[in-house]
Formats: C-alpha cells, structure tokens, sequence
C-alpha cells in the first residue's frame, strides 16, 4: 500500500520510498521533514480540488502538506 491511499486517521509507518521517483532537492527536504523508511505517519486532511492535492501528513506533532506524488512513492504498513 501507498501512502497516498491511506485513509483520513490512519495510522501508517513508512517501509520504503522510491527516492527516483523524486527530484533530488525535493528528495532532500523529505528527508530533512522525517519522510524515511521508520517514520510513524497518519492523513490528517486531503486537498479539496484537484484529486485531494494535497494531502496533510502528521509526522508526530507537526503537520506537513505533501503532494499527492510525492505520497505515492512511498511504501507503507498500517498500524
């Protein structure tokens, strides 16, 4: 399963990104928010318009907004 097709509430740890489905710059600043493989994740909101872009990620107490594409590379296991 993708981080993109998570539910809004769900749990998810990360198991994987495809780093070369990403800009090397965007890969970076990832990595730099705690987007890795370990990182415990859950939907807080999805975008209105345009397909749900983009969607709210809660990594711990902080809330980050990803792109939808950028969610869909990364591989993930329910908690």
């Amino acid at each position: 399963m993708t981080l993109d097709s998570l539910a809004i509430g769900q749990r998810a740890r990360i198991l994987a990104v495809d780093w070369s489905c990403l800009a090397p710059d965007e890969g970076e600043r990832l990595r730099a928010l705690g987007l890795d493989t370990g990182a415990r994740v859950a939907i807080a909101h999805r975008g209105v318009f345009g397909g749900g872009d983009p969607i709210a990620l809660l990594i711990g107490r902080m809330t980050v907004a990803l792109r939808r594409a950028h969610a869909a590379a990364m591989t993930v296991e329910t908690l």
